[in-house]
């Protein structure tokens, strides 16, 4: 698992040093991207998609910082926050409205929500 927020400020840091003196090479990096799946533990058909997208290079290291969103759950286009990615759709009923809420709640309180999306596959969100 990659420690996200270290390595973004020491890259931030080398790059803010390097700037001012004047001597800012290009690295050659390689695209990286992962997507996660949440879903919850007692309805996992209720799902949303978040991606996470970064540069890395040859060493492994990042050298481009981490860029996460969501994907709408109709279109797939890209969205900034869980709750935009219900913008233009609404459910009929309300347990399938309860639910989505639901699922946007734990994924707005789930702690260390970046790393995740980097590294995980599918997470399962539990009751508390």
């Amino acid at each position: 698992m990659k420690n996200i927020g270290a390595s973004v400020s020491e890259v931030l840091t080398q790059e803010k040093k390097e700037a001012e003196a004047g001597k800012i090479e290009e690295e050659e990096y390689y695209q990286m991207e992962n997507e996660v799946i949440f879903c919850l533990e007692e309805a996992p058909e209720f799902q949303i998609s978040a991606v996470a997208e970064w540069g890395e290079n040859s060493r492994g290291d990042m050298v481009v910082g981490v860029d996460t969103y969501f994907r709408h759950i109709e279109t797939g286009q890209r969205c900034e926050s869980v709750r935009e990615c219900f913008s233009g759709w609404s459910e009929c009923d309300e347990y399938s409205t309860t639910m989505w809420e639901t699922l946007c709640e734990r994924i707005e309180n789930y702690g260390n929500l970046e790393q995740t999306i980097c590294d995980e596959k599918r997470v399962v969100l539990y009751r508390r």
